[in-house]
């Protein structure tokens, strides 16, 4: 049986009161764990959690943890993803590229506090089903990502520079690519490290040759594969 709603494991259509009253819920426990941008919690309060899951598995969509969605990857938990999505301070003028698209949850996230999103994913079985998964829920008068299938460990070169740089997976260091798209004054935010000891780190640059590492909680992430990741 499919993780993730495909062409044969429809998502359910409906987004009903019981599922916004969970909603509610997951964004108190989310501010009760010190996520304090209120733009933050109301994009996750916003985007229906429960569309990304096939239907065998909703009664999971709405716990804090992350969720397997096949292909050795997962969808990630709610509260990593209000962090991330808290540690870029994303302003709606900013273009923000994610590496590691995945369900699409985390990008349906970003559109709600930016409409300049890019994402990559390097999975093509993933990225077809997520691209068609995003073009059904998405409403068809707002914001739509640019999406890719490649190594987003090598960045979007023709679409950069970005202000924000999200990356959703571990990494073995600060893929250089993604350093050189990133605008001055801009900020990449990427879990460094092997599996068992990844730390989320904030970079900002600060000039063309000058980049400033923060090095903040600890952190557990599936890997980064490509050039610039786990080879």
């Amino acid at each position: 049986m499919p993780l993730l709603p495909s062409d044969s494991a429809s998502p359910s259509p409906a987004d009903t009161y019981r599922h916004r009253g969970q909603r509610r819920a997951l964004v108190a426990a989310l501010r009760g764990r010190g996520i304090r941008d209120e733009r933050v919690l109301a994009a996750l309060g916003a985007v229906p959690r429960h569309l990304f899951f096939a239907p065998a598995f909703e009664a999971h969509a709405y716990h804090d943890k992350a969720f397997p969605i096949g292909e050795g990857q997962t969808i990630s938990q709610p509260y990593t993803v209000a962090y991330q999505t808290e540690l870029l301070a994303l302003g709606p003028q900013h273009r923000v590229l994610e590496v590691g698209t995945g369900s699409g949850y985390q990008c349906a996230v970003l559109l709600r506090l930016t409409p300049h999103v890019h994402s990559i994913e390097l999975n093509a079985t993933l990225f077809a089903a997520t691209q068609r998964r995003l073009g059904a829920l998405l409403p068809p008068e707002g914001p739509a990502p640019q999406l890719r299938c490649g190594d987003g460990s090598l960045g979007w070169p023709e679409a950069a520079p970005f202000d924000r740089i999200l990356v959703t997976a571990g990494a073995p260091g600060l893929p250089p690519a993604l350093l050189r798209q990133l605008a001055v004054g801009g900020q990449l935010v990427i879990p460094v490290g092997p599996a068992h000891e990844q730390r989320m780190v904030r970079v900002v640059r600060e000039g063309p040759d000058a980049f400033a590492r923060e090095d903040l909680a600890p952190a557990r992430f599936v890997p980064l594969l490509g050039a610039g990741g786990w080879q």
